[in-house]
């Protein structure tokens, strides 16, 4: 059988991983908008012809990846972390 302080070790790493994960995708997420936002229409002159997509579709695009970027930050990294802490927090009572 495994110590119970080195399964609460091995929890505490992967909380800890799982929040530089959420860190650093929401990082990634803040600098997908800021690109967006302030370059924008070179993005679409750059990519439009070249794949052939209107603005629209180039907005429509960003907005769906944005989306994407976001959910996988909450669902992958933030809301495990906060189970992993509940549970450290239970067994440390």
């Amino acid at each position: 059988m495994t110590d119970p302080q080195q399964t609460n070790d091995l929890l505490d790493a992967v909380a800890k991983v799982l929040l530089r994960c959420f860190i650093l995708s929401y990082l990634f997420l803040l600098l997908w908008v800021g690109c967006y936002l302030l370059a924008g229409d070179l993005l679409y002159r750059i990519n439009g012809p070249l794949f052939d997509l209107t603005n629209h579709e180039m907005d429509l695009m960003s907005f769906y990846g944005i989306v994407l970027v976001k959910c996988f930050a909450f669902l992958v990294c933030l809301f495990p972390y906060i189970a992993i802490r509940l549970v450290l927090r239970k067994r440390a009572l």
